[in-house]
C-alpha cells in the first residue's frame, strides 16, 4: 500500500503561482495529478512516468503548468503558473502500479491523496 500526501494549495489571484507537492510513501511507475471542481468531474491535468521523467498534459493546463519529480524523496511537484479562475478545484495527487493505461483515466490509479485546495480569485 503507497500513502500520497500533498501539500502547497493555497489562494492565490489570477496569473499568480502556486507549486503543490505529492510525497508517496513507496515507489510508483506512474504519478498524476487530477482536479475536480464542485459539480465537475474529476479531471486529469499532468502526468508522469516515474523511471523516464516522460510527461503528459491537458490541452486546459499546457504550457501553463509542469509536473516533476525527485525520485531520490519520492515526490512529485505541479508547478502551476498563470493560474486562472478556471483552474479553482481541489487538487489530487495519484499513483499507478504501472506504466501502461491512458494517462487520465481516473480508475487506472491505484492510490489517492487526500486532496488540496487551490482557489484562483480573479
Amino acid at each position: 500500500q503507497v500513502q500520497l500526501v500533498e501539500s502547497g494549495g493555497g489562494s492565490v489571484q489570477a496569473g499568480g503561482s502556486l507549486r503543490l507537492s505529492c510525497a508517496a510513501s513507496g515507489y510508483t511507475y506512474r504519478m498524476a495529478w487530477f482536479r475536480q471542481a464542485p459539480g465537475k468531474e474529476r479531471e486529469g491535468v499532468a502526468a508522469i512516468l516515474t523511471s523516464s521523467g516522460f510527461t503528459s498534459y491537458s490541452d486546459s493546463v499546457k504550457g501553463r503548468f509542469t509536473i516533476s519529480q525527485d525520485n531520490a524523496k519520492n515526490t512529485v511537484y505541479l508547478q502551476m503558473n498563470s493560474l486562472k479562475p478556471e483552474d479553482t478545484a481541489m487538487y489530487y495527487c495519484a499513483a499507478r502500479k504501472a506504466t501502461w493505461g491512458i494517462w487520465f483515466r481516473a480508475n487506472d490509479y491505484n492510490y489517492w491523496g487526500q486532496g488540496t485546495q487551490v482557489t484562483v480569485s480573479s
